[in-house]
């Protein structure tokens, strides 16, 4: 999305740009900013009240509604914008129609470079001679996968960069990027085999094109190949981090197995079960990459308990959509963990008011119908709606959480990544 030129004449205000990265600019002689064409994703920022801002006036213009942002050099003075003249913050837009939702094309634009340089690299650093494997591979780095995990890393890297001085990001940091997508997909292979799914991302799944055998040592090498070079980075803590990450995964797994059909699951075991499953690989891509800008350790701990409430809150929503998406906007079947007996939280919640619910799950829906009638049950029993309320609750403690980082592009765009999250299930 490209923005249009536009001039705003701001007044008596003297205003300093912030760094963008766009062919806007401040011209302090015509008090005017210039707005060129700007395509970076940095220059979007949420409408949100942020915290931890100075009490001057602040120019806010969404890089979603085609503009920059700037901040006033003299807060006291008063800030004309159309008209207004307010020690207050102050929002406009240079068009006029609605907000658009937030891509994950456009969010992670601002690491554009170093996730296509990341996708270069992935085949290359799996590295196995077998023909088989490297075709395993191929297939689930082509499934359309959306490097979510390794955006995180390089945008919290830049991020925490800025706060440690550095100017660049270190080799440490790109192969931490690599090797988390690494063990992500391990850990897709294997989950298809023990899910018996046939498709992932609208494509056949590994075990399925190459039978289980294959499959399961596909996965196992890529865990392997990842552990290896997880242990050349050469930080101790880093590597406790992340392999945690991988005992995480398997009891996770146990965890859930030990529970199906279940109806006693609480809250909290399914929370922690989430954990294991999910968010702890997104909490340690994201204190290991603070780590490696060599950051305070508070801060660092901070961008832990980010990646874990933003990993909550994304299984959370993945839940949701399993009842209120269909099959083909799903790429795998609908209401799936449901018909294997996984209890999620729309489930859980929705077993509070609903006794009968109980009686379908615990049977296994032996009689024909009782599936479509429990994910109904959970429809209309409030199961969707708290867990809407449960994964907006993680969301709020994820945004705060990165409160600890300085205003920047990079906090804005993973801001983002929190409120996009959210708009799956708006």
């Amino acid at each position: 999305m490209m923005m249009s030129c536009r001039n705003i004449d701001l007044g008596t205000s003297v205003l300093d740009l912030m760094p963008c990265g766009c062919s806007c600019s401040y011209s302090p002689k015509s008090r005017r900013i210039l707005f060129g064409n700007c395509s970076k994703t940095v220059c979007r920022i949420g409408t949100r009240s942020y915290g931890g801002i100075g009490g001057g006036n602040l120019v806010f213009l969404r890089r979603d509604s085609g503009s920059c942002r700037a901040i006033p050099a003299k807060p006291k003075e008063t800030t004309l914008v159309n008209g207004l003249g307010q020690e207050k913050t102050v929002m406009f837009n240079l068009r006029q129609e609605s907000q658009k939702p937030i891509s994950l094309e456009n969010l992670f634009e601002i690491v554009a470079d170093d996730l296509q340089r990341l996708n270069d690299n992935l085949l290359s650093i799996v590295g196995a001679e077998n023909p088989v494997l490297i075709s395993a591979a191929e297939q689930i780095f082509s499934a359309g996968g959306k490097r979510m995990r390794p955006g995180l890393v390089f945008l919290v890297s830049r991020a925490t960069a800025e706060l440690a001085g550095l100017k660049e990001l270190t080799v440490e940091h790109r192969r931490l990027a690599e090797i988390i997508e690494m063990i992500h997909t391990a850990s897709l292979i294997h989950d298809d085999v023990l899910d018996e799914s046939d498709m992932r991302r609208g494509k056949e799944t590994v075990h399925e094109l190459f039978g289980t055998r294959v499959a399961v040592l596909a996965g196992d090498f890529m865990f392997a190949q990842a552990s290896w070079y997880l242990a050349n980075l050469e930080n101790l803590e880093v590597i406790k981090l992340i392999s945690q990450v991988i005992k995480d995964f398997a009891s996770g797994e146990i965890k859930q197995a030990s529970s199906l059909f279940d109806c006693d699951v609480k809250l909290d075991d399914y929370l922690l079960k989430s954990y294991y499953k999910t968010a702890s690989l997104v909490a340690a891509s994201t204190k290991g990459a603070a780590i490696f800008s060599k950051v305070e350790s508070d801060v660092a701990e901070q961008m832990y308990e980010f990646g874990k409430n933003l990993g909550l809150s994304f299984q959370v929503v993945d839940d949701i959509l399993d009842f209120t998406q269909s099959s083909e906007q799903l790429g795998k079947p609908a209401a799936n963990d449901l018909a294997k007996g996984n209890i999620t939280a729309p489930v859980i919640f929705a077993l509070e008011n609903e006794p009968r619910l109980r009686e379908i799950i615990e049977s296994e829906f032996c009689e024909p119908g009782s599936l479509e009638e429990a994910i109904e049950m959970v429809r209309i029993r409030g199961g969707i709606k708290r867990a809407q309320e449960l994964a907006k609750e993680k969301a709020e403690l994820a945004l705060k959480n990165l409160n600890s980082l300085p205003r920047s592009g990079f906090r804005s765009a993973l801001e983002d990544m929190v409120m996009f999250n959210l708009e799956r299930i708006d």
